[in-house]
This record gives C-alpha cells, sequence and structure tokens, in this order.
C-alpha cells in the first residue's frame, strides 16, 4: 500500500467542519470554470483559424490576377483582407477581451471561494467522487500516484520505476 496507505493527499481531503453543500456548491463552480476553459480554447482556435485565413487571402488574391479576374481580387483585397472580425476588433483583441475580463474575473472569484472556504484546495467534489467510485486494494485505483500494484510493479504494469 505505500506508506501514505491508500488514502488521498491532504490537499484532496476536505478540510474539517466543511460540509458537503459547501462542496457541492464549489464542485459547481469549478465545473462552470472548466466550461469556460473550453471556451477559452476554442476562443484561441478561432483567432488562430481567422488569422490562417486571413494569411490564406494573400494567396487566393494572386491566383485571381494570375487568371485575369483583377475585379474580384481587387474586391477581397480591399474589402476582407484585413478587415476587424467584429466591430473594432480583430480576434488578438476579442482573446484580450475576454481573458482580462470575464475570465480574469471568473478564475478570481472560483480562487476565492476556494481559498475562504477550504484552504485554496481544488478538486474536493472530484476527489471525494473517486474515492466513492475506486476498489481499495485493486491495480489502477490506487488514491494518488506513487501506489504500488500487484508484486511491486508500477502503476503502468511495465515494472519499471
Amino acid at each position: 500500500m505505500g506508506r501514505h496507505g491508500d488514502r488521498p493527499d491532504e490537499r484532496h481531503r476536505r478540510p474539517a467542519g466543511v460540509g458537503d453543500e459547501t462542496v457541492a456548491a464549489l464542485g459547481k463552480l469549478s465545473e462552470a470554470l472548466e466550461c469556460v476553459e473550453r471556451v477559452r480554447g476554442h476562443l484561441y482556435s478561432m483567432h488562430q483559424l481567422v488569422g490562417h485565413a486571413d494569411l490564406m487571402l494573400d494567396d487566393a488574391v494572386a491566383a485571381f490576377r494570375a487568371a485575369g479576374h483583377d475585379r474580384i481580387a481587387d474586391r477581397i483585397d480591399t474589402e476582407l483582407l484585413g478587415r476587424n472580425v467584429i466591430a473594432g476588433r480583430w480576434t488578438f483583441q476579442i482573446v484580450e477581451d475576454f481573458d482580462d475580463g470575464y475570465y480574469a474575473l471568473f478564475r478570481d472569484l472560483d480562487r476565492a471561494a476556494r481559498d475562504e472556504l477550504v484552504g485554496g484546495r481544488r478538486h474536493l467534489y472530484e476527489a471525494e467522487m473517486k474515492e466513492r467510485r475506486r476498489s481499495r486494494g485493486r491495480p489502477g485505483h490506487e488514491a494518488r500516484p506513487g501506489g504500488e500494484g500487484p508484486a511491486g510493479r508500477s502503476l503502468n504494469g511495465s515494472g519499471e520505476r
């Protein structure tokens, strides 16, 4: 079982006096933040994809010119190339506004709630769910990294440490 028994580490255990409702509320806040983290990733994907598409327009304009379609090339060049994606903003500005406003506040409020209520501990709801769902003593069900499976083998089963 190792030096820690088969228990979660201290940072994944509920502090004394913290009730189920508090852990559940922090779990919901954490889940909401995880959704916003995904939104942030999608914004960065949008930023990169729009930027790539804008750079690809250079080739499209050149191809239209080479094919003798200067009017179409001129329109793309003057109306679309380098255009704001939304009023006054390129995608980098959207990402910056999101990061500095909504995202920063969301993270700050999540951190403040955890700091105030559970000493900054993260993922208590999930840690307790893991404890309820795992099969103690079974390989692959250890409470935390560093546990050993049968015959002193490492968790990945290779025998390497």
